[in-house]
């Protein structure tokens, strides 16, 4: 499990940034284990002997707040700008109502280490941890109750797609579904025995998992099916974040930052300057992330450009070209070499999406015979950045 990694909590000595993850300056000399913002300008991270900072300037400044605990503290999440929970070691489970000026503590009912925390409202929330451990609150963490797992194995990530329907994923390539609020849990087959660290879901049927070894896998069904998707790297991953249905990013060992624009059938490494452990990944909008991190160090990193290198962003419309255009019933478009991995997509002139083709083999055919006269715009998203050009149906 990962907290074999993160259990000494030292000096940060953080390697200088690269153009496009930059290293912020944190003020604690200790490593962070999980980010969150709550809007564009406001974010906390949470990590090693009872840390927790708050930046209000979108990462520029990080200040420090006074937790009340030494525990190492795993996650940490938001219900509204005022109300927040932290979760860690020895069952800890913080509380703060006030943007955390103040932070209290809970009685979570267990003394085992609570490595994620989740609420669907106001008031429900879950926390996973070690020994299969799953607590439940349903008056805003006043109250957190023991809900049946039917596992051993330690739990690292929940999430909820809705109130009813949530999944929670663990070490030994464990996954599990409850479609009742946690009432009851089930087994679903991941396929792998290997340890899985975080969970994410774009819709309904559409998720991720990532894990050891540099594991992803994904499910277009709920998690009835999961399917390994290559991932290009060996070492762990920890954190996976997705801007929208096609774009996402996984963070692991060794500073590895991987991003995919095409619903994970392609993953390419980004450039995050440090070689210590990143753990956790979040983005507040399309562009603008953080990840933090640090097994022996304390990190965090900044990107505003969704990870690409300056050079990378500099694409004109000449890298992709149509023919004909005007066109009736088909297009062909050519893509450039040198953008790389690329996701095509076409809209009508009031932003409907109205087609889509990931990883478009270059020169591709489309045929636009059922659209409507009229303008649209073809972007293609690639490693590279956007590229936008106009498209006319007569």
């Amino acid at each position: 499990m990962r907290k074999i990694y993160f259990t000494i909590c030292l000096m940060l000595i953080a390697a200088s940034g690269s153009a496009q993850w930059i290293a912020q300056t944190s003020g604690t000399i200790y490593g962070l284990g999980s980010v969150y913002f709550t809007d564009a300008n406001t974010g906390y991270a949470v990590g090693c002997a009872g840390t927790i900072l708050k930046t209000i300037n979108g990462g520029t400044n990080w200040t420090g707040q006074t937790s009340g605990t030494t525990e190492l503290l795993w996650s940490v999440y938001f219900t509204n700008a005022n109300t927040g929970y932290a979760v860690g070691d020895g069952g800890t489970i913080l509380k703060t109502i006030n943007s955390g000026t103040y932070w209290s503590a809970q009685s979570s009912g267990t003394t085992y280490s609570l490595l994620s925390v989740y609420f669907t409202d106001a008031n429900t929330g879950y926390a996973v941890g070690w020994i299969g451990t799953i607590r439940k609150t349903s008056n805003a963490g006043t109250n957190w109750t023991a809900q049946t797992s039917g596992t051993t194995s330690d739990l690292e990530t929940v999430y909820f797609i809705n109130a009813s329907t949530g999944y929670v994923v663990g070490d030994d390539g464990i996954i599990l579904k409850t479609v009742n609020g946690g009432t009851s849990w089930s087994v679903l087959t991941s396929g792998t025995t290997d340890h899985l660290y975080s969970v994410y879901f774009t819709d309904a049927n559409t998720g991720y998992v990532v894990g050891y070894n540099g594991t992803i896998l994904k499910t277009s069904d709920g998690g009835t099916s999961w399917i390994a998707q290559t991932s290009g790297t060996s070492n762990d991953l920890n954190s996976v974040y997705f801007t929208d249905a096609n774009t996402g990013y996984a963070v692991g060992w060794y500073g590895t930052i991987k991003k995919t624009i095409n619903g994970g059938a392609n993953w390419t490494a980004q450039t995050s300057g440090t070689t210590d452990g990143l753990w956790s990944v979040y983005f507040t909008d399309a562009n603008t992330g953080y990840a933090v991190g640090g097994n022996t160090l304390g990190v965090i990193l900044k990107t505003t450009n969704g990870g690409n290198s300056i050079e990378e962003n500099q694409l004109t419309e000449s890298a992709i070209s149509i023919y004909p255009n005007p066109a009736r019933e088909k297009i062909n478009i050519v893509i450039a070499s040198e953008t790389k991995q690329s996701h095509l997509e076409i809209y009508d002139m009031q932003g409907q999406l109205v087609k889509q083709i990931p990883n478009p083999q270059s020169p591709v055919e489309i045929d636009v015979s059922a659209l409507a006269k009229g303008i649209y715009l073809v972007k293609v998203k690639t490693e590279n950045g956007i590229i936008n050009k106009k498209l006319i149906i007569q």
